[in-house]
C-alpha cells in the first residue's frame, strides 16, 4: 500500500508541532505540507491533492469551513479544534473525526484509523465536504467567501446590502460591487442574523438598515427602495416581515 499523503492546516505553531510529533509513530502517513492559514491551505490541497488533511477550524482571515469552500479536490478531513462541544455536534456526524484540543496520540490514532479505512475503501467524500461547508462555526455567519477564478473575496456581512437569487447562485450586493456565489437563499435566510437581515421576497434578502422607503407598486404590492437607490420587490409575507422589523 502506498503511503497516505497528509497536509496540516493550523495557524498555531504548537498545534502543528504536536501533530508532526505524533505522526512520527504512523509510518504509513507521509506529511507533504503544512500551512499556517486557510488561504495557503486551499492552494496546497488543490495543488498537491493529499489523501488526508488535519484542519483547524478557528483561524484568522479564513476559518476551516470557509477554506473547504475553496477546494476543487476533496480529501478526507480530520478536524483539530479547541471549539466548544455545541459547535462540534453540528458536524461530528459528517467529518471523518474531530480532535478536541488538547488531544492525545492515542486519540489521534483512532481518528487516523477511521480515515485510513475510508481512503482504502475509496468512499466518496464530496457530499460530506459540501455538508460541512454548510455548517457555520458561529450562530450567525459573519462573512461570506466568494471565489471567482483564482481570486478569493472574503466579504463581511456588514458590507452586504442585499442578496438576490439567481438560479443555483446568489448575487451579493455591496457598495463596492457585486459577487456571485453558488449557494441557496435558504442557506442565507437560515444563517444570517435576523436582527440585521429580512427576506422580503423569494428573490431578495435585504439588510434592514439599508431600507429607505416602502412604496406601493401594482396590484397592492410594494417595492423597497434602498439607500443606494436600488428597488426590490416585496411580497405580501415579506411586507409583513419588514413592517415587523421596522416597527410600523
Amino acid at each position: 500500500m502506498e503511503k497516505i499523503k497528509a497536509i496540516i492546516v493550523e495557524d498555531e505553531e504548537l498545534g502543528r508541532t504536536l501533530i508532526k510529533n505524533f505522526l512520527q509513530d504512523f509510518p504509513d502517513i507521509e506529511l507533504i505540507d503544512e500551512c499556517v492559514d486557510g488561504f495557503n491551505g486551499a492552494v496546497a490541497i488543490n495543488d498537491k491533492q493529499p489523501d488526508l488533511v488535519f484542519l483547524d477550524i478557528q483561524m484568522p482571515k479564513l476559518n476551516g469551513f470557509e477554506m473547504l469552500e475553496l477546494l476543487n479536490y476533496e480529501p478526507e478531513i480530520i478536524f483539530t479544534t479547541a471549539y466548544n462541544e455545541y459547535a462540534i455536534k453540528a458536524f461530528e456526524l459528517n467529518a471523518v473525526d474531530y480532535l478536541l484540543k488538547p488531544f492525545s496520540k492515542e486519540r489521534m490514532g483512532t481518528a487516523i484509523e477511521k480515515a485510513v479505512q475510508k481512503i482504502e475503501n475509496k468512499q466518496p467524500s464530496k457530499e460530506k465536504i459540501r455538508e460541512l461547508v454548510n455548517q457555520p462555526i458561529t450562530e450567525h455567519i459573519e462573512r461570506v467567501v466568494v471565489k471567482s477564478g483564482t481570486r478569493i473575496n472574503v466579504i463581511p456581512v456588514t458590507k452586504i446590502s442585499y442578496f438576490e437569487a439567481q438560479d443555483d447562485y446568489v448575487m451579493l450586493y455591496t457598495s463596492e460591487g457585486k459577487h456571485l456565489k453558488q449557494a441557496t437563499m435558504k442557506y442565507f435566510e437560515d444563517h444570517l442574523n435576523p436582527d440585521d437581515f429580512v427576506r422580503v421576497h423569494r428573490s431578495y434578502i435585504v439588510r434592514i438598515d439599508q431600507v429607505a422607503q416602502l412604496q406601493p407598486y401594482e396590484k397592492g404590492s410594494y417595492v423597497a427602495i434602498l439607500k443606494s437607490g436600488d428597488k426590490l420587490k416585496v411580497s405580501k409575507s415579506g411586507l409583513k416581515n419588514l413592517k415587523e422589523r421596522l416597527n410600523f
